[in-house]
């Protein structure tokens, strides 16, 4: 039994312009699906290509085909500002040493001790003859010192010394050092006070291991050592 309430069909020239409507709609909902997976296709090349661009080379060993933006690399300061440090570092480090260095002058004694010792015989007249010098005795190989800073002018045998060594300082004043067993200067040397110049012995007219040691004057008078040493600060 058909329902009183069941419309009668449309007519056929209504469902014709039905049907075409409806493909019309169909056909534009595949256009816009096609749109859209090309679009995601162009997305997903446009990554790729970007991953090229960003230098990382495919597996066929080929770069990317598009051109990457110019990069800004900041220049690092840290080598130029380590070897400022490093220079300023050395330069203090060498103040330093010139400083302790000079501190080191300041405190090193100008005038020592020729030798350690009995002091055995002074300046003046001995057994008739004039004795020149002073002698201080002591075992063979007592080191003998630089009396003050000078120059070696003469280092080697001499009559009545057996070995000697004389050594000029900046006044013009020579010291002598005679007897010695050996030395270990040569002439034209350089020595400060206190450096060790030789050893005591008992060559050339001498009675015993000894040092004999004379004072010239920058005119070549021989002068009494003890009386120019204690001048300067040292006693015998």
């Amino acid at each position: 039994m058909i329902s009183s309430h069941r419309l009668p069909p449309p007519p056929s020239a209504l469902r014709g312009r039905i049907v075409v409507a409806a493909v019309a709609v169909g056909a534009f909902a595949a256009a816009g699906a096609g749109q859209a997976m090309q679009a995601a296709a162009g997305d997903s090349k446009d990554v790729q290509l970007a991953n090229h661009a960003g230098g990382a080379a495919t597996f066929d060993g080929m770069g990317g085909d598009t051109a990457s933006a110019p990069q800004i690399l900041a220049v690092s300061k840290t080598t130029s500002e380590g070897s400022a440090e490093a220079a300023k570092l050395l330069r203090s480090q060498q103040l330093t040493t010139q400083r302790d260095a000079a501190e080191a002058e300041k405190k090193r004694p100008k005038f020592v001790r020729p030798a350690a010792g009995e002091f055995t015989s002074g300046y003046g007249g001995r057994w008739g003859t004039m004795h020149l010098g002073i002698d201080i005795a002591g075992p063979i190989g007592t080191p003998i010192l630089a009396a003050s800073d000078g120059r070696v002018i003469e280092a080697g045998p001499a009559s009545g010394f057996g070995l000697w060594v004389r050594i000029e300082h900046a006044d013009g004043t020579i010291t002598v050092y005679g007897h010695m067993d050996s030395f270990n200067v040569r002439e034209g040397q350089v020595v400060k006070a206190g450096e060790q110049i030789a050893r005591m012995g008992n060559r050339g007219f001498s009675t015993g291991s000894h040092l004999h040691f004379e004072v010239w004057n920058p005119g070549g008078q021989k002068i009494n050592p003890l009386t120019w040493l204690n001048a300067r600060g040292v006693t015998v």
